[in-house]
């Protein structure tokens, strides 16, 4: 478990699906574990804070993952975007919706991405110096920012450019730290780097 920045922990885990490990992130001061798999070393990190997990926010409806144990073990809420909730049909699963502009914590405000699925979302998280968690619009495995594979999207040539798009958006907001779901978080300078990437984001797909 690492504190990327004073609040904000993070940890990876291999993913039981696909050969990557992917990240996690407890965010302290709101309450809220983003994406999660439960750690490799247990849920003792999270049995020893004062205030137990109490949401499990989902940033894009397949990050499912190990949110029924956080649930279950904490009574934590399981919120995932509404644009997605079609996903749990027939699996007994039923989180709570949030849409494109809903405040889900205090200082956290979701805000739709688009484009590769329509319940790609990203949280704008305003503690410290300010934080945008993302979900499948990036990834951070080969030491830089990158568009997800081809193979993932359903037309790339026209999707890749409403995810560019609606990532200028976002990089006009106030945040330091960056949080990916796949791939290495960037606690500081995440809002430079991601400027970066958008000056030529085609040549790193």
């Amino acid at each position: 478990m690492n504190e990327l920045v004073p609040g904000i922990y993070h940890w990876d885990a291999m993913h039981p699906d696909i050969p990557f490990r992917v990240s996690s992130y407890y965010v302290e001061p709101a309450g809220i574990v983003l994406d999660p798999l439960e750690p490799e070393e247990g849920m003792g990190f999270f049995d020893s804070r004062d205030v137990a997990p109490q949401q499990v926010v989902l940033t894009c409806g397949l990050h499912w993952r190990h949110s029924d144990r956080f649930a279950e073990r904490y009574g934590a809420t399981v919120r995932a975007p509404g644009p997605g909730l079609h996903r749990y049909e027939g699996t007994g699963r039923e989180p709570e919706p949030y849409d494109d502009g809903d405040e889900l914590a205090p200082g956290v405000h979701a805000f739709a991405i688009g484009g590769i699925a329509p319940d790609d979302f990203a949280l704008h998280i305003r503690h410290g110096d300010g934080a945008l968690a993302l979900a499948d619009a990036l990834h951070h495995y080969v030491g830089e920012l990158a568009l997800m594979p081809d193979g993932l999207w359903g037309d790339p040539e026209r999707e890749k450019p409403q995810v560019v798009d609606s990532l200028r958006g976002a990089a006009t907001r106030d945040f330091d730290t960056l949080l990916l779901a796949h791939g290495d978080p960037i606690a500081k300078g995440g809002r430079d780097a991601l400027l970066e990437f958008l000056e030529n984001p085609e040549p790193r797909t």
